[in-house]
Parts: structure tokens; C-alpha cells; sequence
């Protein structure tokens, strides 16, 4: 096993690996959820929390097919390296921004945003704007593309 890889329990491996699709869609997920490992929701619930705060899952919630509720943008910014981890965070601080991620490219810092609608997108996107000085690249979908994002765990 890679020495530089997250430490993760027997519980929390199954949670990442078992929901990362066919989430129970219940009243009562988490409670089903427990049941399904033999855990008490307390402790998956904890478990999921300690995951976030670890920074190793950002929320759990549906993936929705991008602008059949809201709106939603690709977006990218050039950031100088030396800033880089600074505009991260802040982009990230938006409850709007579902992930960001670096890339090696010109455009170095990209970002989902999803609102209720565009003029809020607008809203998000002009602060980044405003906030950094940087200029925000805004890429709105033209077609859609239905990629799998689920990956199993091998730690």
C-alpha cells in the first residue's frame, strides 16, 4: 500500500466504495445505510463527517443531469502559482462550487458552479472576479456527455 495514502477504517472504505452510486433513496438513507453495514447511524453519519473534515469527500448528495434543475458553468482561471492554493480555497468556499481541481495548463484552477439559476452563476462567478482580480473563463455547457465518476478504493 502506498505509504502517502489516506488512512481509512473498514467502515469508512465501505462507504466510499459501496455509495458511491445507488444511494438508498429513502426517508431515512443514513438509517438504512447503518442497517445495510451493521452500524448505527450515529456512527455513519460521524464517519462521513470525518471524511469531510479530513478534506477527503467535499459533500454527499445526488448528481443531477446539469441544467435540468438550476443552472450550472464549467469555469477556469490562470492563477500564478504562488497564489494558487490561496484562490482555491476561496473559490471552494462558495456553497455554489461543488469541486475544484488543478490542471497543467495556462488555465490552471477549474471549478463547477451550480445555482438556481444563471443570473446567480453570474453573481459567483463576477465576485471570483472582483475577490482574486483574476479574469474568470465562464463555459457554459453546449453538449452534454455522461461521464462515470464513481472509482473504487483500493486502500
Amino acid at each position: 500500500m502506498n505509504e502517502s495514502a489516506p488512512k481509512l477504517n473498514a467502515l469508512e472504505r465501505r462507504l466510499l466504495n459501496d455509495y458511491q452510486r445507488d444511494f438508498p433513496l429513502s426517508s431515512e438513507p443514513y438509517a438504512q445505510i447503518a442497517r445495510e453495514l451493521g452500524v448505527s447511524e450515529p456512527k455513519v453519519l460521524d464517519s462521513l463527517a470525518s471524511l469531510q473534515n479530513r478534506g477527503m469527500i467535499s459533500r454527499v448528495g445526488p448528481v443531477l443531469r446539469p441544467n435540468r434543475v438550476g443552472a450550472s458553468t464549467l469555469a477556469a482561471i490562470s492563477v500564478p502559482e504562488r497564489r494558487l492554493e490561496q484562490v482555491a480555497r476561496y473559490v471552494s468556499a462558495y456553497t455554489e462550487v461543488n469541486h475544484n481541481y488543478e490542471r497543467e495548463h495556462r488555465f490552471n484552477l477549474w471549478f463547477v458552479v451550480t445555482a438556481s439559476d444563471r443570473r446567480r452563476i453570474n453573481e459567483v462567478l463576477e465576485d471570483i472576479r472582483n475577490e482574486t482580480g483574476l479574469q474568470v473563463l465562464d463555459l457554459p455547457m453546449e453538449q452534454a456527455y455522461h461521464i462515470d465518476l464513481g472509482f473504487a478504493l483500493w486502500c
